[in-house]
């Protein structure tokens, strides 16, 4: 789609004139933008605004109404659309479904799976987190942990604030693929977001010289800052240490690389295979692979988007949005044929129903799904 074609669009729009699938192309753009940024105003586009606001968020079930915003001038909205198209994928807030693969009511797989984090005690014992009332767990080594009703589980040092030396008590935190993050407040105050598909081992109080955890998969980090006593995140062939920072881990098995992105202070990241040490400074990002250690310029809102409840691919091949779709919707992946070796950008909604997130996909006509139970096959 060139300019021409994209101004083409705008107007049949406008005089009622496009296609159902032309309608929902312009009318989740604008959803999308308009969510994105504050729209300057233009009476020419009020009425357009108002039906997009008023038709389409019906549509897609959601509760609130927000301020109609006028779309921007038609050469900015041509614009946009060409280049939102030009990366190989189409943003949408919520895509009502109009084709395959999703009409199939059999094939429609919930955006997320029930199930829930499991919080792994030091005896062994397992306590299920899918509970949203205050609640008291346990006190293990002079640490409280008590379960917030937003989901965060938060140790407190104890009344006496005394630690036994001897005894080191460590939990685990593991959140299975198919279900939300979990945030972890830890005795130091250090927050951790962890993401599906991962788990977070740590002691329930810090003692001696170091502050330690353990990650598989993928966290983000807030480490409370204490020069005294560095915090060190051991993962996938690598170690990562701070004072006090804030920064993203991907440590997936399953991935070619581990990636270390950091977004305020200083990290360092050795290799504990060839013990090779790189210092990031914020906006870079670490990329341990098995041949090569490098350092490089980050694009820290595809490294956290899954943070913030997004799917954000910038430039990255099929296999690797695969493996994201796959964590987050707890779903097997097949291709038929030969892989498509097409690179795809853009941002989906990580709650959208996992066919809506396909269909999106889709819409580039560089990849077909089809989705049968849990199994997704991926085909040119």
């Amino acid at each position: 789609m060139n300019h021409q074609d994209a101004d083409q669009l705008i107007a049949k729009y406008l005089d009622n004139t496009a296609t159902p699938e032309e309608r929902a192309l312009v009318e989740n753009w604008y959803i999308f933008e308009s969510d994105k940024r504050k729209l300057s105003d233009d009476d020419k586009f009020d009425h357009l605004a108002a039906e997009l606001w008023a038709g389409t968020r019906q549509r897609a079930g959601l509760q609130t109404q927000p301020k109609v915003r006028s779309l921007w001038p038609r050469i900015a909205v041509a614009a946009s659309i060409v280049f939102i198209l030009s990366v190989g994928l189409f943003v949408l807030l919520k895509h009502n479904g109009t084709g395959q693969p999703g009409d199939n009511d059999q094939n429609r797989i919930g955006a997320i799976t029930e199930r829930f984090p499991t919080l792994i005690l030091t005896d062994g014992k397992e306590v299920p987190l899918h509970k949203s009332k205050n609640e008291q767990l346990i006190s293990q080594n002079s640490g409280l942990v008590t379960r917030l009703t937003n989901g965060v589980l938060n140790y407190q040092q104890g009344a006496d604030n005394q630690i036994d030396n001897k005894v080191i008590a460590y939990n685990s935190l593991l959140v299975p693929s198919g279900a939300h993050y979990q945030v972890v407040v830890l005795s130091d105050g250090t927050k951790v977001w962890i993401n599906a598909a991962s788990s977070l081992r740590y002691p329930t109080a810090f003692n001696g010289d170091e502050r330690r955890v353990e990650l598989k998969g993928e966290a983000y980090f807030e480490v409370a800052h204490n020069a005294a006593k560095p915090f060190r995140v051991a993962s996938n062939n690598q170690t990562v240490e701070v004072l006090g920072t804030h920064f993203n881990i991907s440590a997936y098995d399953d991935d070619p690389a581990v990636k270390t992105t950091l977004l305020e202070g200083k990290v360092k990241v050795t290799g504990t295979v060839n013990h090779a040490t790189r210092f990031l400074l914020p906006g870079q990002q670490a990329v341990l692979g098995k041949n090569a250690f490098t350092v490089s310029k980050a694009e820290t809102a595809e490294a956290i988007a899954w943070k913030n409840d997004q799917f954000e691919f910038q430039d990255d091949n099929i296999q690797h949005i695969m493996r994201v779709i796959a964590r987050w919707y707890d779903m097997k992946v097949t291709y038929e044929g030969p892989i498509p070796d097409d690179k795809f950008g853009g941002t989906i909604n990580r709650n959208s129903d996992v066919t809506e997130s396909l269909n999106i996909l889709e819409l580039t006509g560089k990849v077909r799904f089809h989705v049968k139970g849990r199994q997704i096959v991926v085909s040119k």
